[in-house]
């Protein structure tokens, strides 16, 4: 008779179509933080991060998970309750309802090691992070610069940015309004920058002289409450 499942790989399998649904905004943001947290195989990895299809990705990325065993499963669970998931996907809100620690019953959890944490977020107090002229960017202040932000914003998406092409062209795709399509590409430096992602950090990319963009539609980021 074949042994049942452990909780957590259980308790994943019936979130997946969910979970699909939700991470597949932003597949790569996800994919990132879980090699961050050592949940993949270098292979695993490799295979992943070459797939262009975010549904896809995402439902590779569960499948390849739930095979690496119940600690790589319980380690995604807790990832996804994680601040940084829980502000990129909103409708993840439901995770921190969800108790990740079950398991079968007669065993006990075996001590776990602190994983290794290459964010800033755990290096740096939160208060040296959000000191005054290095607050994190809010999505106002995207919004105000994306407004200011005219047809070579994927040019400034590639030069001042550092976003791959493969993006901009994903995200011309995906949102019709030019200011949309500006707001998600400033969103998307903004997630995958994480704790650099301040407004003074923004605004001195912005500001370079071969941009040309007007001082004055960037100042904004420099404004304090």
């Amino acid at each position: 008779m074949a042994e049942e499942p452990a909780a957590e790989i259980q308790l994943l399998r019936s979130l997946k179509v969910k979970l699909i649904e939700i991470l597949s905004a932003d597949a790569d943001f996800v994919l990132q933080y879980a090699d961050s947290r050592y949940l993949l195989s270098a292979h695993g990895y490799q295979q992943l991060k070459a797939c262009r299809v975010p549904s896809e990705k995402v439902t590779d990325l569960l499948d390849h998970i739930i095979q690496r065993g119940p600690e790589a499963t319980r380690g995604l669970l807790e990832l996804l309750k994680n601040q940084a998931l829980q502000e990129t996907f909103p409708m993840l809100c439901f995770m921190k309802d969800v108790q990740v620690n079950t398991l079968p019953s007669g065993k006990r959890e075996p001590p776990r090691k602190r994983e290794p944490a290459p964010d800033l977020q755990e290096t740096i107090p939160s208060k040296q992070i959000c000191r005054k002229g290095s607050r994190l960017v809010k999505e106002k202040q995207l919004m105000i610069v994306a407004r200011a932000i005219g047809r070579s914003w994927k040019e400034i998406g590639r030069l001042a940015l550092d976003i791959p092409s493969v993006k901009l062209e994903q995200i011309e795709e995906d949102y019709l309004p030019h200011v949309e399509r500006v707001f998600a590409m400033l969103r998307f430096w903004s997630t995958s920058q994480r704790e650099k992602a301040t407004a003074a950090h923004l605004h001195s990319l912005l500001s370079q002289e071969d941009l040309a963009l007007p001082l004055e539609s960037i100042d904004s980021l420099l404004e304090t409450d």
